[in-house]
């Protein structure tokens, strides 16, 4: 299983999303670091919209969404772009 398909399937398990967007944008990072060829699952955005998120604060939505995917951080997800909101929040998505 791919670390997007993981990743989608913990968030809409955890948060039961109304909108979810896992991108992998490892392949915009290759060539930035020594040896990195921009492998598949290194660098993702998490856009989400969920009821779960309503009443938290920004920092809060982040947390929760860092400690859910702890693991694939841990197995080597380099970087996390978090896009959280309740419904009816505006979004740039």
């Amino acid at each position: 299983m791919s670390v997007r398909t993981r990743i989608e399937a913990k968030l809409r398990e955890a948060f039961a999303p109304e909108r979810l967007f896992v991108i992998d944008e490892s392949s915009h990072h290759a060539g930035h670091q020594p040896g990195f060829d921009g492998a598949e699952g290194s660098h993702m955005r998490v856009r989400i919209v969920a009821e779960a998120f309503t009443g938290m604060t920004r920092l809060a939505r982040h947390r929760a969404i860092t400690e859910l995917l702890q693991p694939e951080i841990d197995e080597g997800l380099h970087a996390l772009a978090i896009e959280p909101a309740a419904p009816g929040e505006e979004t740039r998505w």
